[in-house]
C-alpha cells in the first residue's frame, strides 16, 4: 500500500506526484476558468433557447483559445490539462450515474428495455460497417460517432475515448456530428408528430431510443406535451444506463481483436481491460437507485459531475486542432447523417414493430 501511495494510483490511472508540479496547477486553473466561462454563457438566453449546453460551449471555447494563446503556455500547463482530459473526464462518467435509477428502468418495461437495445446495436454495427467499407474512415473516428450516435451523444463519446485511446481531434470531430445532428432532431421530432400516429406515451419512447443528448430529448419532448417528456426521458435514461456495459464489451473486443492481430499464429494472449470507471458509474446508478442519499445532495453531485464535464470538454478542445478536424474532411459528417437518418427513419419502424409485440 505504501508504495502504492509512493509510485502513484496507476491501476486507476492517477500519479499523486504531478500534483506538486507547477504545470499541473497552471493547468488546472486554465480548464477550471475556462468551464467556468462556458457554464456562465450556457445561461445566456440565446443559449438557452438554442440547447447548447456548457458541454457544448466548453469545447468550441477550448478549441478557439487551444488554436490561438494556447500554443504560447502549453509548456506552462500541459500536465494539468491531460489531467482533466483524463481523469476528471472517467470522475464525470462515474458521477452521471447517479442521473438514474433502476426504478426508472423499470418505468418504461421491457418494451422500452428491447427498443433501446435494438436501436443502440443497430445504430452501433451499422456506424462501423459504414464507417468502415463505405466511407473508408478510421477504426478510432468511426467508434466514436457509433458510440455518440447510438447511445448518450458527447458523454458517450468522451467516455469511449480512454477506452480505445483515441486522438483528442477525432473526439472533437465525433462530438460535433453530435451537436449537428441532434439539433436537428430536436427541432424535426416535435413538428414530424402529427404526422407519425403514435400516442404520447409511443412519441416520448420514440424520442427517447433514438435522439443523441439528455438535453435535446428533454426538448423534443416538452415541446409536444409533458407526459411526453416524461416517457422520453425514462427512456433515453435507460439508453445511458448501457453505457457501462456498452464500454466493457468494446473493451473486450478491442483486446481481443489487438491480441489476435499481435500474437504468433493469432493466438490470443492479452487480457481484457475492464474500463472501471463504467463499472462504477453502475455502482453509482444503484447507489442512487437505494435513496439513501437526500435529493438535495444528489442535486449537488449532479450539478459537481456537470461542471467536472464541462472542464473535460475544454481540455479536449484545448488539445484538438483545426488543421487535424479539417483535414477529417466531410466523411464523418456523412457517416453521422446516414446514421441520423436510421436513427429518425429505421427508428420510427423498429418503435412501431416493437409496440406491435406488445
Amino acid at each position: 500500500m505504501l508504495s502504492a501511495i509512493k509510485n502513484g494510483f496507476q491501476p486507476l490511472g492517477i500519479n499523486t506526484k504531478q500534483y506538486g508540479d507547477t504545470r499541473w496547477w497552471l493547468g488546472m486553473l486554465l480548464v477550471v476558468v475556462l468551464a467556468g466561462a462556458s457554464v456562465a454563457l450556457s445561461k445566456l438566453p440565446i443559449m438557452q433557447s438554442a440547447q447548447f449546453s456548457s458541454l457544448t460551449i466548453g469545447i468550441v471555447l477550448g478549441i478557439i483559445v487551444g488554436n490561438s494563446v494556447f500554443s504560447r503556455i502549453a509548456t506552462q500547463t500541459d500536465i494539468g490539462v491531460d489531467y482533466a482530459k483524463s481523469i476528471l473526464l472517467k470522475a464525470g462518467v462515474v458521477l452521471f450515474g447517479f442521473r438514474i435509477t433502476f426504478a426508472q428502468v423499470a418505468g418504461v418495461g421491457w418494451e422500452g428495455l428491447l427498443t433501446d437495445v435494438v436501436m443502440l446495436l443497430g445504430t452501433f454495427i451499422l456506424a462501423v460497417q459504414l464507417g468502415k467499407r463505405v466511407f473508408k474512415l478510421d477504426e478510432q473516428t468511426t467508434i466514436l460517432i457509433g458510440a455518440g450516435s447510438s447511445i448518450c451523444g458527447a458523454a458517450a463519446v468522451m467516455a469511449t475515448e480512454p477506452v480505445i485511446k483515441a486522438q483528442a481531434h477525432k473526439v472533437s470531430v465525433a462530438v460535433a456530428t453530435v451537436v449537428v445532428f441532434g439539433t436537428l432532431s430536436m427541432f424535426a421530432y416535435p413538428i414530424m408528430f402529427d404526422y407519425m400516429g403514435l400516442s404520447e406515451h409511443a412519441y416520448g419512447l420514440f424520442v427517447g431510443s433514438t435522439i443523441h443528448e439528455v438535453a435535446q430529448v428533454v426538448a423534443a419532448g416538452t415541446a409536444v406535451s409533458a407526459n411526453a417528456a416524461d416517457t422520453a426521458v425514462i427512456e433515453k435514461m435507460l439508453r445511458v444506463m448501457m453505457l457501462a456495459p456498452f464500454l466493457v464489451g468494446l473493451s473486450f473486443w478491442q483486446s481481443k481483436k489487438h491480441a489476435n492481430i499481435n500474437a504468433p499464429g493469432g493466438e490470443q494472449k492479452a487480457g481484457i481491460t475492464i474500463p472501471w470507471f463504467a463499472v462504477l458509474f453502475i455502482v453509482a446508478s444503484g447507489v442512487h437507485s437505494l435513496s439513501v442519499i437526500p435529493q438535495v445532495a444528489t442535486s449537488a453531485v449532479v450539478w459537481f459531475d456537470n461542471i467536472l464535464l464541462t472542464i473535460a470538454m475544454v481540455a479536449l478542445g484545448l488539445r484538438t486542432h483545426v488543421g487535424a478536424i479539417r483535414q477529417a474532411g466531410i466523411k464523418p459528417l456523412l457517416l453521422a447523417g446516414c446514421l441520423f437518418l436510421f436513427l429518425t427513419l429505421g427508428g420510427y419502424a423498429i418503435n412501431v414493430g416493437i409496440a406491435e409485440l406488445f
